[in-house]
């Protein structure tokens, strides 16, 4: 597409780390593995905008399975915002979902223009810090111990896609680590934790009960080493919300999950933490 010499085109992984600078100095604190995590999860999927040769603008079009597409990575960089460009780049992501059901996290002040598209809010997100003395128990064992086809069955319960390929960089990313408990034959809850530009984030963190994600929590913390841990929190589970605040985490972000169509059905209640507000 082009236009006055704009032109929105698929990124390289190269322009994913440049957007993910930018993504740096709005606040966002992304991890700092997070352009190989990403990109494998749909090297299509992340449109540059480029004026005259110059990047100006992005935004990501996650395309999971046809019956969900997460929008994320909306960036116009603060020179050239108000001049039409940010919209350009949102109608180029737009024609990828072609129609198809999509969801967002959306900030507060954009939830009426995301409204015009389609989109309807769901629920909130909130972002916890704080810091944590973590501990590892008996019961909880390193994912890559753990089978991964089971692995991806329980991620796939909490998670409206299947995305084998995806997790299977998460996992093993060089900044990071990440734990399950078995109970029985059955995984009943995993998290992984990895180091981000502040501190270190969570996400996901998916359990069938508050204890199990309590003693994930806490084994996660271990990696964290007394630095500030972040934790994107469901507002419509009580649980989570509640541990997150026993543990002194206090929330200073929120951002809104919104859906063209009608929303997967899953239960947030066991999703103590999203995986990413940029990939859902």
């Amino acid at each position: 597409m082009t236009q006055d010499n704009f032109l929105v085109r698929p990124m390289t992984l190269d322009e994913l780390k440049l957007a993910l600078s930018w993504a740096e100095a709005e606040g966002w604190n992304p991890g700092i593995d997070d352009a190989n995590n990403f990109y494998i999860a749909d090297p299509k999927g992340f449109l540059i905008g480029e004026l005259n040769g110059e990047p100006i603008s992005s935004i990501s079009v996650v395309k999971y399975h046809s019956n969900f597409n997460f929008i994320g990575l909306y960036i116009v960089k603060p020179e050239w915002r108000k001049q039409g460009f940010g919209l350009k780049t949102w109608q180029e992501a737009l024609k990828l979902i072609n129609n198809q059901p999509a969801a967002l996290d959306g900030v507060i002040q954009q939830v009426d223009n995301y409204r015009k598209f389609g989109f309807n809010p769901s629920h909130t997100h909130y972002r916890y810090q704080g810091v944590i003395q973590g501990q590892i128990s008996q019961e909880v064992i390193d994912l890559k111990r753990i089978d991964f086809e089971q692995f991806c069955r329980y991620d796939n319960q909490y998670f409206p896609a299947l995305r084998p390929q995806f997790l299977q960089t998460w996992i093993n990313q060089p900044n990071g680590c990440g734990y399950g408990i078995i109970q029985g034959e059955n995984l009943v809850g995993y998290g992984v934790i990895r180091q981000a530009i502040e501190g270190f984030k969570i996400g996901p963190l998916f359990a069938d009960y508050q204890s199990i994600a309590e003693q994930l929590l806490l084994a996660l913390a271990t990696y964290a080493n007394g630095k500030n841990i972040y934790l994107d929190v469901p507002n419509i589970n009580q649980q989570a919300l509640a541990l997150a605040e026993r543990y002194q985490m206090k929330p200073i972000f929120e951002c809104v999950r919104m859906y063209t169509h009608k929303a997967p059905s899953m239960d947030w209640t066991k999703v103590f933490g999203v995986t990413t507000l940029e990939l859902g």
